[in-house]
């Protein structure tokens, strides 16, 4: 069974940096697509970034691109997301997850395994 684990959420200042991590065990991480979604209160949860499974392709969402950065690290079964120059708006719980047919699209629906989230604040 494959396990997400993120890490590095907290409450920054607007304009503000965060880098997430997630960690992945019981799978084969490098065949996968991962996601970073996010989740705010009282809204769906929606798509930030992806990776390709050998790291060489990403997508963002509008909202994110030029701010946020997705990366991997296939030898040690990480996936990070790079936060630059945060806005309240960006305050979510985020959410890694992991696609094993390699999808690194925008829709929630083809991960296959997801983590618990961590929540990031965003303080104007």
């Amino acid at each position: 069974q494959v396990q997400l684990v993120e890490s590095g959420g907290g409450v920054v200042q607007a304009g503000g940096s965060l880098r997430l991590s997630c960690a992945a065990s019981g799978g084969a991480f490098s065949s996968y697509g991962m996601g970073w979604f996010r989740q705010a209160p009282g809204k769906d949860r929606e798509f930030v970034a992806a990776i390709k499974w050998s790291g060489t392709s990403t997508n963002y969402a509008d909202s994110v691109k030029a701010r946020f950065t997705i990366s991997r690290d296939n030898y040690n079964n990480l996936v990070y997301l790079g936060m630059n120059s945060m806005k309240p708006e960006d305050t979510a719980v985020y959410y890694c997850a992991a696609s094993p047919r390699s999808y690194y699209g925008i829709s929630a629906h083809e991960y296959s395994y997801w983590g618990q989230g961590t929540q990031v604040t965003v303080s104007s």
